[in-house]
């Protein structure tokens, strides 16, 4: 099973929607609040994105919610799951 981190903060409605996806598809996932801003700079530099959501698969910055649906609708999403 795939190792996946969400960069998060509580009022944010992507990542509300990235999160249902991934509980959709009954995967675990590390979730890091940024909303403390000292935690941003470690998200950047993984990702190199700077708005939230961002989220990792084992590993790789896949992007943001917009990124998470595109590859749930291409049907690649369940492969890098796995």
């Amino acid at each position: 099973m795939a190792t996946i981190t969400i960069y998060t903060t509580p009022y944010c409605p992507y990542c509300v929607r990235a999160k249902q996806l991934l509980d959709n598809k009954e995967v675990t996932y590390q979730e890091i609040d940024v909303s403390d801003r000292s935690l941003r700079p470690n998200m950047t530099k993984l990702t190199g994105g700077t708005t939230v959501p961002q989220i990792v698969i084992d590993g790789k910055a896949i992007g943001g919610c917009d990124e998470l649906y595109a590859l749930e609708r291409a049907h690649q999403l369940d492969e890098l799951l796995s």
